[in-house]
């Protein structure tokens, strides 16, 4: 395997210290020249002419980068070094310049379709902010660094979500639907393992869509709809109970009513029926005649 390459500065000197040096270059070319030819009737000189060819080659030295952007330099094929900063710069003219956008970059990836840790098929997609923080290294150790980051993104999507349950585990831990912090922070530390060869940087990863599968979306939303109600029945009858126990202590604390056990059965049944059913209970007045 090739040695990776790390970025570092390029020699440059300010375009506006090397322009009046050209300039000066130029005017005195167009003097030998053209001012031979117009002033003085005499053909170009030879001196003129090479120097107004040294200042075309010159020319090509000077370089105007905006901001955010970028420009990897080599020399014969060497890594010369690269170029970061805003402004205007002359460099070896016989450096070939890459360009490279540093700008922050969003990738969508596509809806994937991956099994979870317990096996269920599920579909999640992810967005990732990304941009380019070496650009020695997204020139040269990567063939296409754009498709490199769209690539290992969803390599390092798969393995997070295979890695971890829709729900969670019994105790509702390890979940990709609410573990949304540590899914994305576990998101963003595996893509940037993968991408940190190419020189990038993420800045960001989140689950952006995160659903069962079709074939099992039905059944897994009945299941959930299950436990859904399992657990409000769960919580209206431990209510129910406490509420029952406190009404009969009550009426037994006060001597209001002594309370035979068939008596107490009866008024527990009763009581647990009002609070614990769907439907509008009617309450049945029953009347013992006594004898006369």
């Amino acid at each position: 395997m090739s040695e990776m390459i790390d970025e570092r500065p390029a020699s440059s000197v300010s375009g506006w210290l090397f322009l009046p040096l050209w300039l000066a270059l130029v005017a005195g070319a167009l003097w030998l020249t053209a001012g031979a030819v117009v002033l003085r009737g005499q053909p170009p000189s030879i001196v003129g002419i090479a120097m107004l060819a040294l200042a075309v080659f010159l020319a090509k030295g000077f370089i105007i980068l905006p901001p955010n952007i970028g420009t990897v330099c080599t020399f014969f094929g060497r890594y010369s070094g690269s170029l970061r900063t805003d402004g205007f710069f002359w460099v070896n003219p016989f450096f070939q310049r890459l360009r490279i956008s540093l700008r922050v970059n969003n990738l969508n990836t596509p809806t994937l379709k991956v099994n979870d840790r317990a096996g269920n098929p599920i579909e999640v997609g992810a967005v990732v902010v990304w941009r380019v923080a070496d650009t020695a290294r997204a020139a040269f150790d990567v063939h296409d660094y754009m498709t490199y980051v769209a690539i290992q993104s969803e390599s390092a999507l798969r393995a997070v979500a295979s890695a971890r349950w829709y729900d969670g585990d019994e105790q509702g831990r390890n979940s990709l639907r609410g573990d949304l912090d540590a899914v994305t922070a576990a998101l963003r530390d595996t893509i940037q393992e993968h991408v940190a060869l190419a020189g990038i940087e993420i800045i960001q990863a989140r689950i952006a869509h995160l659903a069962y599968a079709p074939e099992i979306a039905s059944a897994m939303l009945r299941r959930q709809q299950a436990a859904a109600v399992v657990a409000a029945r769960t919580q209206i009858v431990e209510g129910a109970v406490g509420m029952v126990r406190l009404a009969v202590e009550n009426i037994e604390r006060d001597g209001f009513v002594q309370l035979a056990d068939s008596d107490r059965v009866r008024l527990v049944s009763n009581l647990m029926t009002v609070l614990v059913s769907d439907s509008e209970t009617h309450p049945v007045i029953s009347v013992d005649k006594g004898a006369s």
